[in-house]
């Protein structure tokens, strides 16, 4: 077995084969990728070692040191967090060679294409539909939400290939080129101003049925590992002591000393607390994944996530006091990637809201959490034996 004196062996023979300093950075990347070196824990040829994935972080220290250059893992997130995980899971061999490489190295930017408008939180009662036509698949449809499409080339798809069951069932999973004709992609401006979700249109997509990953009706059960992995790549993200929102207020705090109150004090550190806690939530979190795939824990960090963004962003903005009424530019852009914590306390309050509706709402969340963690009786569903084609919509 792999072990954390090889990693550092191979680690520094490719930084020997590739200088940091004079290889360019995406040619570093795929020598990287090529050496295993990328998720060392994946298989080898598709940027592993099939190494313990706790051993990643052996790998990561040694390059930082030497200046070796990341692949921007804040903008190819969904592709490193969402589709990465599905391919490997249930793509085939062609699969994964096609897609991880250029995906790992960020050459090629993924988004997904889950949410509908006319199924709001209930996923499952999607309606976008794909006909098979001997080779190829033909969607038509309408997602919304989607992170990154304006950026995107390849997409996680979710279409209904039969609607004659009940709604879990009938649903198949999809590569979607975001470059072939029929696919549309329009900005959704949010609260913030900013445009960096958009709403999709699928007009008579053609999609090979060589990109499906899965099984024909077995979708749902495929994305049911994106959505495990989305929520912990959201709610488990590696920050440091005060890292992520609790920073800002917490500078501010330390600072301005004149804005200080009682009951503001008593409401920071309770936050900071809570924050510190969900810190190391995260860490136990990753730290269960070498032994599996994620569970539904990250359902419950994911909550936590959404609750301290929006409680500790509008503790800032009562802080600051008139400051935090302030905006600084409400242009309209389509920004590359998120930044939760970016500009000013009024674009960190008002993007927060997001956080209880994207990867899940928090209402969806809470039932996963009582039902898949707590073990509690599930709400009844009178829908769940209906045929989707027969559900009232």
């Amino acid at each position: 077995m792999t072990d954390a004196a090889e990693l550092r062996t191979r680690t520094k023979e490719l930084l020997a084969a590739h200088p940091p300093a004079t290889t360019d950075r995406l040619d570093f990347l795929k020598a990287r990728f090529d050496a295993g070196l990328a998720w060392v824990h994946y298989p080898e040829g598709l940027g592993g070692l099939g190494a313990p994935r706790t051993l990643q972080a052996v790998v990561d220290a040694e390059l930082e040191a030497a200046g070796a250059p990341d692949n921007d893992p804040r903008r190819i997130g969904i592709g490193l967090g969402m589709a990465a995980p599905t391919i490997l899971g249930f793509g085939t061999e062609e699969q994964k060679r096609d897609f991880l490489r250029p995906l790992w190295v960020g050459e090629e930017v993924w988004c997904q294409l889950f949410s509908e408008p006319g199924a709001g939180s209930d996923l499952a009662a999607l309606g976008t539909r794909a006909v098979r036509e001997g080779d190829n698949w033909v969607v038509n449809g309408q997602k919304v939400w989607t992170s990154s499409a304006h950026l995107a080339r390849w997409a996680i798809l979710i279409a209904r290939t039969d609607p004659d069951v009940p709604k879990h069932r009938g649903i198949t999973y999809f590569i979607c080129d975001m470059t072939d004709p029929g696919v549309e992609v329009r900005p959704l401006r949010q609260i913030t101003g900013e445009a960096e979700f958009n709403e999709v249109f699928l007009t008579d997509v053609r999609i090979p049925d060589a990109h499906r990953l899965g099984e024909v009706g077995d979708g749902w059960r495929v994305a049911q590992t994106t959505l495990m992995n989305e929520r912990v790549s959201i709610g488990g993200m590696r920050i440091p002591r005060e890292g992520g929102m609790i920073g800002p207020v917490s500078r501010t705090w330390r600072e301005r000393p004149e804005l200080r109150t009682h009951d503001l004090h008593q409401r920071l550190l309770k936050l900071w607390v809570e924050a510190e806690v969900a810190r190391l939530s995260g860490e136990r979190l990753r730290q269960q994944l070498v032994a599996g795939q994620p569970g539904h824990e990250g359902s419950g960090m994911k909550l936590g996530f959404a609750r301290l963004n929006q409680e500790i962003s509008g503790l800032e903005v009562e802080l600051l006091g008139e400051e935090g009424l302030l905006y600084d530019d409400w242009t309209m852009r389509r920004p590359e990637l998120v930044d939760f914590t970016g500009r000013d306390a009024g674009y960190r309050y008002l993007r927060s809201k997001g956080n209880s509706i994207e990867g899940g709402t928090s209402e969806v969340l809470l039932n996963i959490v009582a039902e898949r963690v707590l073990g509690l009786p599930s709400e009844p569903r009178t829908d769940k034996d209906v045929a989707w084609k027969d559900l009232t919509r």
